[in-house]
């Protein structure tokens, strides 16, 4: 049975909003006294009750919230949750940068820290010299950094600028060194945050690769941070998901990163009308339904880019012997048009009109769209715009592919594409 290397018991964090200081030297001196050498709570401000009804409206932010689980050795996991959850802040209470309001870590092993990439960087230096100043305050012995110097240098890619001062650096080639000495610690537990929101393509893929290599090959246990869900199901075993400072949920990572997506996507996608007065439309046209059906793969399964979405509407047309067509409009929500699809013209009398059309699944790019239908007499005259009647988001899916940035373009379409071997 594995040894549980890190113990996370009624963790609390809260911060106080607002003037730091108390107005008064003495007790500014007597709160550094008490708080820096004694280690104990500040005598001038005392933890809120975070479950009192005033909580909100109170001088205090709970940054983290009754925080509980725990690590085995060689487990991955990763944290997720959206911008101000409270993800770094656990992160560095873990690392010993801060400590808790409340409760407690308990840590077994030597941890190392990459909660931001190019610590211990001089400007003013070159690149070889901060890579020894660097090894050094991330905790690697200078025997270390000269035993894996060349490795490091080699998985950069900045051989030539190896004497040049990192000022004269491009944002990616600093980057690019900063990683590299971070992917080279031997730690028993690595702390990562957001790594992936820098670097090119291919370096992204450097990254990734050298993180499952440490994680699966060395057995290292890794508490990963990243907003790609791609790469924290590619990478980790189990997840944690924060909100608002809590614990929304935790467990095997494919799991908890279905039930966050689920809960992050914004939807629109069912509308009706049983009245003629409250419908949407015109004197010629009027609206009773529009409704986007997903078929999912699985029942608790996030919309995602193999998701292929059925659209339904009806509407009322009021005037007979009318030549009507409908155009099936899809928009990213950058504006960009993705599509336009017209349906077959056809003479209508007075009545109900139905309409249906399907995206295929492994057809879209991931992002959040949203669908305008625009009803057309005689293939020319506009009869009503439904504008923005359907909105919904997409996931990414990657599978077996092992590179995480963007994938580009506003379709994503799986097409007959091989190599082969002829000589």
């Amino acid at each position: 049975m594995s040894e549980v290397v890190i113990q996370v018991e009624k963790l609390s964090k809260v911060y106080r909003l607002g003037t730091i200081g108390t107005g008064y030297l003495l007790q500014d001196l007597q709160r550094w006294w008490t708080t820096t050498v004694r280690k104990q709570q500040d005598p001038f401000f005392q933890l809120p009750d975070a479950q009192s009804p005033n909580a909100a409206q109170s001088q205090a932010l709970w940054a983290l919230q009754d925080i509980n689980f725990e690590v085995k050795q060689g487990e991955v996991w990763g944290i997720i949750g959206s911008n101000g959850a409270g993800k770094s802040t656990l992160l560095k209470i873990v690392s010993r940068i801060i400590r808790p309001s409340a409760g407690f870590v308990r840590g077994r092993g030597k941890v190392s820290s990459l909660l931001e990439v190019g610590t211990g960087f001089h400007s003013e230096l070159s690149g070889r010299e901060n890579i020894y100043l660097s090894g050094y305050i991330l905790g690697m012995s200078k025997a270390e950094i000269r035993t894996k110097f060349d490795e490091i240098v080699a998985f950069s890619g900045v051989e030539k600028f190896l004497d040049t001062p990192v000022k004269r650096y491009s944002s990616g080639m600093y980057v690019r060194l900063a990683f590299a000495v971070a992917a080279h610690l031997e730690p028993d537990i690595l702390i990562i945050d957001e790594v992936l929101a820098v670097g090119d393509a291919e370096f992204q893929k450097k990254c990734l690769g050298k993180m499952k290599e440490v994680a699966h090959s060395e057995g290292r246990t890794i508490l990963f941070v990243s907003h790609s869900m791609a790469a924290i199901t590619s990478l980790c075993d189990h997840g944690l998901w924060l909100q608002h400072g809590k614990v929304k949920a935790q467990g095997e990572v494919t799991h908890v990163v279905n039930k966050y997506l689920i809960n992050n996507q914004q939807f629109k996608t069912k509308q009706s009308w049983e009245s003629l007065s409250e419908a949407p439309g015109n004197d010629k046209i009027r609206f009773k339904s529009v409704e986007l059906i997903p078929h999912l793969l699985q029942p608790d399964a996030p919309l995602d880019i193999r998701t292929p979405l059925t659209l339904k509407f009806q509407f009322w047309n009021f005037s007979d012997d009318i030549l009507i067509s409908t155009h099936f409009v899809l928009y990213s929500y950058g504006g960009e048009c993705i599509f336009d699809v017209p349906s077959t013209a056809t003479v209508f009398q007075k009545g109900l009109v139905s309409g249906e059309c399907t995206i295929p699944g492994s057809f879209l790019n991931d992002g959040s769209y949203y669908i305008s239908l625009f009803v057309v007499k005689d293939t020319s005259i506009s009869l009503y715009d439904y504008e923005e009647c359907i909105s919904f988001d997409l996931e990414d899916y990657r599978s077996d592919i092992k590179w995480y940035g963007k994938w580009l373009g506003a379709v994503r379409p799986l097409l007959p594409f091989q190599l082969q071997q002829i000589e």
